[in-house]
């Protein structure tokens, strides 16, 4: 027996802190339903109260006419060892009760009730009704139906709902009250002894205290006293007086819920291993308290950085979504804004005549305008470069979003799927020191792809014009018919042209020979813009994103390592909760294992 006291103290326990913890109602509800309790049901002024407060043994419950209990109940009692007994209601968790001996969980409900009177709402018969049935419905409930002696027990709202909810009756106890108060020549053995109406638990009959003792502040001691010399020196009760009381009820249900928690026990374990599962699972989840001591500190933020960095990485390499945005630039905004650049208006006739007189001067060109070439080619590659650094912003933009989306993802590598937005400050270093980074491998970018459009114009590829000088300029039937009129080889040469004089065709060979070469170099750049912006900045940033901010953090005092690590109050606030509670959780099962079945 005294094992089993044990047992059902860490139950009612385990009740307790269901509730103090907020398992009431909400995740543990399953646990908190798989705990046995006892409910007091029955109708308005049937004596529900003053039995509760009998076999508790104290007074302590509201008291008056009409809905007096308006709300559950819950009192939780059991014995402790080598103190003071105490009570306590969930509703008060804080505040005890003394002077307590069994070991039981009652529920007090409000009174069921057939009518509403003045000042109710209607509904109020069907909200009560509904309320208690939410608590004798349940299979762990233990119902204590209570009717008074002196009202016929058939019209009992007690019973009546203890029938509908627990057909069985291995649920139901009867408790007859008020049998002081029957009329003079009639008595209630006909129910007493089972033969009114049979239940499997044997009735039991209470005598409350009366009003006038209430009044007089008579104890319960005193009450309870009272009550054995009644049923003792009772001609129709005195052979049932050993079965009879208040005292005799709270032992009975005491020795019922020891049968009911011996038969839950394996399902109780089973709910509190998986109660401890999901409990560490959340910390899991949120993470685990991080050590005080700046070693500790220092290597949780380093490995969340290198966390950062891994997934960042993935998203560049084609483990996560993301990287493929940056051959998009490559492949298809390079090449149409290449498409897109004015060469057309840069090398038309008008222009290239504009060029090439102003790049004579003076003194007109004899063969070929080589200067007027250079400046057309020069102005055409100038253009290059705004493509050229549009390129290096779109990728240094693609960089800032997987920076932003590894952020929110680093979550599946560092110890036990802790999440770096767990940390806001460290996140938002993080950021800032990868954002820091990016913008001077943008930097860098930018000016090594200017380089690439300069050196284009600084050496010109002569080949490319060499070859066109072995190239006919006319068709054979042109160059035929120019032989017929050819002047004599031993007339001297002519003397310089006028540039005006030059025709529309020479300018427009000029043009057709510089935007071929612009498109040689179009091509080459092409290809050589996209390999600067990948050095630069894409294999920069795989090899060397934190690196400044790692010799950063190495330097930091503790106090400041401490900072970066701060968390949302709430997030710590949860995190003790769930510590709490699972050590609850595993002090009980340890101890339920240890006394269950000695």
């Amino acid at each position: 027996m005294a094992t089993m006291t044990s047992l059902i103290g860490l139950i009612n326990k385990i009740q307790r802190a269901c509730t103090v913890l907020g398992d009431h109602g909400g995740e543990g509800m399953s646990l908190w339903e798989a705990l046995p309790s006892v409910a007091v049901v029955g109708g308005q002024s049937s004596g529900k109260s003053s039995v509760l407060e009998s076999v508790v043994g104290r007074d302590f419950l509201p008291r008056g006419s009409g809905i007096v209990t308006r709300r559950p109940l819950v009192l939780q009692l059991h014995q402790t060892e080598g103190g003071t007994d105490y009570a306590e209601f969930l509703h008060a968790p804080r505040k005890k009760f003394t002077d307590f001996v069994v070991n039981l969980t009652l529920i007090d409900l409000p009174g069921l009730t057939k009518v509403a009177v003045e000042g109710q709402p209607e509904s109020i018969v069907e909200d009560i009704e509904n309320m208690v049935r939410s608590y004798v419905e349940k299979p762990s409930c233990i119902i204590l139906a209570i009717s008074p002696a002196n009202q016929d027990i058939a019209t009992s709202d007690a019973i009546k709902l203890a029938r509908e909810v627990d057909p069985s009756g291995e649920r139901t106890f009867g408790v007859l009250t008020k049998l002081d108060l029957m009329d003079k020549g009639t008595n209630a053995l006909e129910v007493l002894e089972g033969r009114s109406y049979r239940l499997q638990h044997p009735w039991v009959g209470i005598v409350n205290r009366s009003q006038a003792d209430i009044n007089k502040n008579v104890d319960m001691i005193a009450a309870r006293r009272k009550e054995r010399e009644y049923f003792e020196t009772s001609p129709e009760y005195g052979h049932l007086a050993s079965k009879m009381g208040s005292e005799y009820l709270a032992k009975l249900l005491s020795q019922h819920l020891e049968r009911v928690i011996r038969q839950r026990i394996p399902s109780i374990i089973a709910l509190i291993n998986k109660n401890i599962d999901e409990i560490n699972a959340e910390l899991d989840r949120i993470g685990r308290p991080i050590g005080v001591d700046s070693g500790a500190q220092l290597y949780t933020i380093l490995e969340m950085c290198r966390a950062f960095e891994r997934v960042f990485k993935e998203h560049l390499d084609g483990g996560r979504a993301g990287g493929d945005r940056i051959y998009g630039v490559f492949d298809h905004q390079l090449p149409a804004a290449l498409k897109k650049l004015p060469f057309d208006r840069h090398l038309s006739t008008r222009n290239v005549q504009k060029v090439v007189s102003e790049a004579d001067g003076y003194q007109p060109h004899l063969i070929a305008p080589e200067q007027g070439y250079r400046r057309l080619i020069d102005g055409s590659i100038s253009y290059f470069k705004g493509p050229a650094e549009a390129s290096v912003d779109a990728v240094h933009f693609v960089l800032k979003e997987l920076v932003r989306k590894s952020i929110a993802e680093t979550e599946c590598y560092f110890m036990a799927l802790q999440e770096l937005k767990r940390f806001p400050t460290l996140q938002s270093d993080i950021a800032a020191a990868a954002t820091e980074a990016l913008e001077k491998f943008r930097d860098e970018s930018r000016k090594t792809v200017l380089r690439l459009v300069d050196m284009e114009s600084s050496y010109l590829t002569v080949e490319f014009f060499r070859k066109l000088s072995e190239q006919p300029e006319r068709s054979a039937s042109d160059k035929n018919a120019s032989d017929k009129n050819a002047p004599d080889r031993n007339a001297p040469p002519p003397g310089p042209q006028n540039p005006e004089r030059f025709s529309d065709h020479h300018f427009r060979r000029i043009g057709s020979n510089v935007s071929g070469y612009i498109g040689m170099v179009c091509d080459t750049l092409k290809n050589s813009i996209p390999k600067a912006v990948v050095y630069c900045q894409v294999l920069a940033a795989k090899r060397s994103l934190l690196n400044q901010f790692y010799a950063h953090v190495g330097r930091q005092e503790k106090e400041r390592l401490g900072k970066m690590l701060d968390e949302d109050p709430q997030l710590m606030d949860r995190r003790a909760t769930l510590a709490k509670r699972l050590e609850l959780y595993k002090s009980a099962r340890d101890e339920i294992d240890a006394v269950a079945w000695k």
